[in-house]
């Protein structure tokens, strides 16, 4: 069965645009132009992955609304921002909310569909994992993280982490102690971002923790060389 894609883009000929590229790559895609038409049919029907638009029409921060509502319904849903605002406010806002990638509207066709692939990709990964092995369920202290499931623990309360910010952590916790640069998070999560951008995944997942216990410090930062995931006692 074909993955469907939502594109919540203003656009018609932009939407259209995308459209017609992804559906040649096998995908089913559901065009919407506004916030309000896109949530109702996500209320009903969630999709494979959702491309979004900040500026929707009239309603220029209408993407970061819909952004913050649909993770609140689905946690774990792919979500991407593909926009013309490439301020480094928005790319931050964005990832804020949530977001697994944040792209701009020069990007190529070609980078796009493999930006899409590989974050397809991690979520396969996920949920259909290949081999059963002991890093599957990875505990370290407080910690209690289930690949197969997508699921995160700490203290025994769920951490709603993306696909993106779970892979992250899986990195770091699985080899307490030991300093991952940026790049080695990248190629963890199977994802192409600048350094910002990874900056900015850190600090969301720290507040995701410390929302659950104000006292989380469990990941470090080593300045001029990347993070480390702190051993717990």
């Amino acid at each position: 069965m074909a993955r469907t894609i939502a594109i919540v883009e203003d656009e018609i000929a932009i939407a259209e645009n995308y459209r017609d590229a992804l559906t040649r790559q096998g995908y089913g895609v559901d065009l919407y132009a506004a916030r309000l038409p896109a949530l109702e049919a996500f209320r009903q029907q969630l999709p494979d992955l959702a491309i979004i638009d900040v500026g929707l029409g009239d309603d220029i921060e209408g993407g970061f609304d819909l952004c913050r509502e649909l993770r609140a319904m689905a946690p774990e849903l792919p979500i991407i921002f593909l926009t013309a605002r490439d301020s480094e406010f928005d790319v931050v806002s964005g990832l804020r909310l949530g977001a697994d990638d944040y792209l701009t509207k020069d990007i190529s066709q070609p980078h796009m569909l493999a930006r899409i692939v590989a974050l397809f990709r991690r979520v396969d990964a996920l949920r259909q994992p290949v081999e059963k092995v002991e890093e599957d369920l990875l505990e370290r202290g407080p910690l209690r993280l289930n690949m197969d499931r997508m699921s995160v623990h700490w203290n025994d309360q769920r951490v709603d982490l993306t696909v993106t910010e779970l892979w992250v952590v899986h990195s770091l916790a699985k080899n307490p102690g030991h300093v991952k640069n940026r790049q080695q998070l990248m190629d963890a999560a199977n994802v192409v971002l600048d350094d910002h951008t990874i900056t900015s995944h850190i600090k969301r997942i720290r507040k995701k923790f410390q929302y659950i216990d104000d006292s989380f410090n469990a990941i470090e930062t080593a300045y001029g060389m990347g993070y480390r995931w702190l051993i717990q006692e």
